[in-house]
């Protein structure tokens, strides 16, 4: 799905974190499980098979976004730097949706993984009615660990806005 067309759509993954510990030191610490591990590598698979491939990336600075992005991007043999953005951990939607407005406008393909319930209600939020209503309608049903909605795009990130994206796709990472 990357592309450097500007006439084609741009896409915007949506991503909640994989399975962490329930507990550490403090929340913003808490590291992936196995299970998460393994969610977090076939979601990158399955990325890849479906042709995405971001040219950015923004991860909240948490530990257990960072290592999905870790072992996300290794799996899919991924080699873009992330951003890490403290304002994806505790964002609500609209702050979230703001931090998407100020990605580079050459950026395409665009990956965030961040928290709920913030990355579920976005994607909720995102969504336009017209994309597959397949992915929609399960996409609606709850956003578990490592889930993901890939959304198409025709505007500038700047100008991304609350039903502005059509839902291509919907993914959990299985474990």
């Amino acid at each position: 799905m990357h592309t450097d067309s500007a006439a084609t759509p741009r896409h915007l993954v949506v991503m909640r974190h994989a399975k962490a510990e329930q507990v550490a030191a403090s929340d913003v610490e808490r590291p992936l499980v196995e299970r998460g591990r393994a969610q977090a590598a076939d979601a990158g698979r399955w990325l890849l098979d479906v042709g995405v491939r971001p040219d950015h990336v923004l991860v909240s600075s948490a530990v257990r976004t960072r290592e999905t992005w870790e072992v996300l991007a290794r799996a899919a043999g991924w080699s873009v730097e992330a951003d890490l953005e403290t304002a994806l951990y505790a964002a609500g939607p609209e702050a979230a949706l703001d931090v998407v407005r100020q990605v580079p406008a050459e950026a395409r393909s665009l990956l965030v993984i961040g928290h709920n319930p913030t990355v579920g209600y976005l994607a909720q939020l995102l969504s336009d009615g017209t994309g597959d209503e397949a992915a929609t309608s399960e996409m609606t049903g709850g956003y578990p660990t490592c889930a993901l909605t890939v959304f198409e795009y025709d505007g500038e990130w700047a100008d991304l806005d609350l039903g502005s994206a059509r839902v291509a796709a919907f993914h959990v990472g299985r474990g």
